[in-house]
């Protein structure tokens, strides 16, 4: 972070493109809720980064309250945590605008995660797609968010980022204004986190963009289906391992140990000391059981949540109004910094 010495802060967010699933919950909300307890934290709903493609707005709308409800159910206080709508706080629009003058056309061309979303069709992307991780940048700078939360695909953004802020501080002759944001790193503040794969596909991240509906578990799935998604769940022949080491080149193996151990909060290791020598005929009972007792939960709150739609909003545009109370001042120093009449 450089010479930065403003407070540590976390920023992250979900976008609102589809149902919660199992890998949202271990890879990310959980975390947060651990967070909550010991950082100064804002939770977002990246509503503005959802439309780099079109979206249907009810449905858009609907999937705002849906990523809430799925943080307050998983226990995110928003009396803790400041939670809230990307598009209720002007300056990450407002910002993004600074920091595409600031952000260099080079660096943006190396951000692989446009290639794969635009595929072929690159031409026809909005230029939403193409800036998107600039806004992502002044996402977490207009909170001089000292702390993001990312996965794997992410990182690249979070180095756009720092490259972003470096730039801006030095052009501006303002070497410590905006931190170096640096990602949370599993263990790095006693959080867990888990990289939940495809049940389909043990290579895979699990997405709701997998058209295989069996490939997903989503926080709003009822016990039955659970526990017939992880009896169909891809696996193999042999036995599960007794050591950690018998889990390489198997995938699924890995997967499904991962899960049980994720929500169990136990080591794999500890897992397979349980389980090693038996067959997915042993484990995949045991470990629909666990799924159904840690999201069951989970699942009639958000239900219930999702049934009063205008108290997610109100929680959402209260949690606004703080996150404003953080963003004005800094947006305010930055258009000053920049010239800007103010």
């Amino acid at each position: 972070m450089s010479g930065y010495q403003g407070p540590t802060r976390v920023f992250s967010g979900i976008q609102p493109s589809g149902g919660m699933h199992l890998g949202n919950y271990l890879g990310a909300i959980r975390k947060f809720v651990d967070l909550q307890h010991e950082y100064d934290c804002h939770f977002c709903v990246v509503n503005m980064h959802a439309i780099t493609v079109w979206q249907d707005p009810q449905k858009l709308l609907e999937q705002t309250m849906h990523i809430a409800a799925a943080y307050l159910a998983a226990g995110v206080d928003p009396e803790k945590a400041v939670v809230f709508h990307q598009s209720g706080v002007r300056a990450h629009a407002e910002l993004a605008w600074i920091l595409n003058c600031v952000a260099r056309i080079g660096w943006v061309n190396r951000m692989t995660q446009f290639k794969d979303k635009a595929g072929k069709d690159a031409e026809r992307a909005s230029v939403g797609l193409y800036t998107y991780p600039v806004l992502m940048a002044a996402d977490i700078l207009a909170y001089k968010a000292t702390h993001v939360p990312v996965g794997e695909d992410q990182k690249q953004h979070l180095e756009l980022a720092r490259d972003v802020a470096a730039k801006f501080n030095h052009d501006y002759d303002k070497p410590d204004f905006f931190p170096q944001p640096e990602p949370l790193i599993k263990g790095q503040f006693g959080e867990t986190g888990a990289r939940i794969m495809s049940l389909r596909d043990g290579t895979m991240k699990m997405s709701k963009s997998n058209p295989s509906e069996n490939s997903c578990i989503y926080l709003t799935d009822d016990t039955d289906l659970i526990a017939k998604k992880i009896k169909k769940a891809k696996s193999d022949p042999e036995p599960l391992p007794t050591e950690t080491g018998g889990l390489e080149d198997r995938p699924e193996a890995k997967n499904l140990v991962g899960i049980y151990a994720t929500l169990s909060g136990k080591s794999v290791a500890e897992v397979l000391s349980e389980f090693g020598g038996q067959g997915f005929g042993v484990f995949k009972p045991a470990l629909a059981e666990l799924v159904v007792e840690k999201i069951s939960p989970i699942s009639a709150e958000m239900r219930r949540l999702e049934g009063d739609p205008a108290f997610l909003q109100g929680i959402l545009r209260k949690g606004a109004e703080r996150a404003s109370e953080v963003t004005e001042p800094i947006l305010k120093e930055v258009k000053e910094t920049v010239g800007y009449l103010v």
